[in-house]
């Protein structure tokens, strides 16, 4: 269950969400399954609208995790000032909730890690790409996170600083 934003003042429209969603150059993964503690792990990431897209390796816990619960959340941190002076952050950031998938080998992986590879190298060519992923093509394991809810927030001195 999604529970609804406490401080409504300080919920981002879904605009502003994807946003943070498209330039953000990494999240943190959570996972857990019955009885085992939650897992939480660092990865890069593209966002295409509907969906999420992560690469790992072919074997892991991170996999063996999805096969017991594929249920996760993945957060990404757009801001994080810190403000001594006044004991906190003015943060910008966004949870989105999901089911994971392995994406099976075809067109559609393909055109996920085409995303991923051109995102962290667009001054790439397509053929350097290409030939990357072809060389990692047999070891390389791509998940989609098919977005359920998404949620952005932001601190709310962020918010009456936007309001004048």
């Amino acid at each position: 269950m999604i529970q609804a934003m406490r401080r409504k003042r300080q919920e981002l429209s879904q605009e502003d969400t994807a946003a943070i969603l498209e330039r953000g150059t990494s999240g943190v993964l959570a996972l857990a399954a019955e009885g085992s503690f939650p897992y939480a792990v660092p990865l890069s990431y593209v966002y295409t609208g509907k969906a999420i897209y992560f690469h790992c390796a072919k074997s892991g816990y991170k996999l063996e995790l999805i096969a017991q619960n594929p249920k996760a959340s993945f957060c990404v941190i757009d801001q994080d000032q810190i403000v001594p002076e006044e004991y906190t952050t003015y943060f910008r950031s966004v949870i989105v909730f999901g089911l994971l998938r392995v994406m099976e080998d075809g067109p559609a992986k393909r055109a996920a890690i085409e995303k991923l590879a051109a995102k962290y190298y667009p001054e790439g060519s397509a053929a350097g790409r290409q030939a990357a992923i072809d060389k990692e093509w047999n070891i390389l394991c791509v998940l989609e996170l098919s977005i359920s809810h998404m949620t952005g927030k932001e601190a709310i001195e962020l918010v009456k600083g936007r309001q004048g």
